[in-house]
């Protein structure tokens, strides 16, 4: 508290000049109100895909024994219900029942704060955890760069190949229902602007899967 009042004294003071750059100075505000970092965001997806196939979506909720305990899962199944539909709508893809032959299913989870095995804890059926293969390097990025947050993840599946399609990655602290809720929103939003892939988009996927010798 000390360093702070000094800090701020000599800043203000008469015929003092601020040396530091802008940016150093904004960091140094950022830090010391104590505003929340942003969502580390990403996704993965297959490029040889025609996304442009997909009209219409369901969604089935949360993986059993995945979903964030810290909050109140039927209120963040709702919201994260509410949301899907809000950004895949504003994409021309139309929700349907389940039982009604969707061409994607959409479905979120999370990778928890503690290391586990995600393809053993989770109740995947029908599909997959989509952890291994092609998927894993992205997985692994996201999900243990820090073990303190939680990733919530969000997966559209191919319905009839059973495939993933598209996943998005939010990474972030999540123990405010509404403080935290209002963020992760936003953060999905933002998200989405990356679906559909575009060409640019799927060639730089393309170039990355051969670099990691994945087909």
């Amino acid at each position: 508290m000390r360093e702070t009042t000094l800090f701020w004294h000599t800043l203000f003071r008469p015929g003092f000049k601020v040396k530091l750059l802008p940016s150093c100075l904004a960091l140094f505000l950022l830090s010391s109100l104590g505003l929340p970092a942003a969502a580390k965001l990403s996704s993965d997806f297959d490029p040889e895909l025609d996304f442009s196939k997909y009209k219409t979506f369901a969604y089935i909720g949360g993986v059993e024994n995945l979903v964030m305990i810290q909050l109140n899962p039927d209120l963040l199944n709702t919201r994260m219900h509410q949301m899907i539909v809000r950004e895949l709508s504003a994409k021309g893809l139309r929700e349907v029942n389940a039982s009604q032959s969707p061409d994607l299913v959409v479905r979120y989870w999370v990778s928890p704060e503690s290391s586990v095995n995600v393809a053993v804890m989770g109740n995947w059926a029908p599909y997959g955890p989509y952890t291994a293969g092609v998927w894993a390097s992205q997985y692994s990025s996201a999900t243990a760069a820090n073990r303190r947050e939680s990733t919530l993840i969000l997966d559209l599946i191919d319905a009839r190949a059973k495939s993933l399609a598209w996943r998005l990655y939010v990474t972030r602290k999540m123990s405010d229902p509404d403080k935290d809720w209002k963020r992760a929103d936003e953060e999905f939003a933002e998200g989405f602007k990356a679906y559909p892939p575009s060409e640019n988009a799927k060639a730089e996927k393309r170039k990355e899967r051969r670099q990691a010798g994945k087909p």
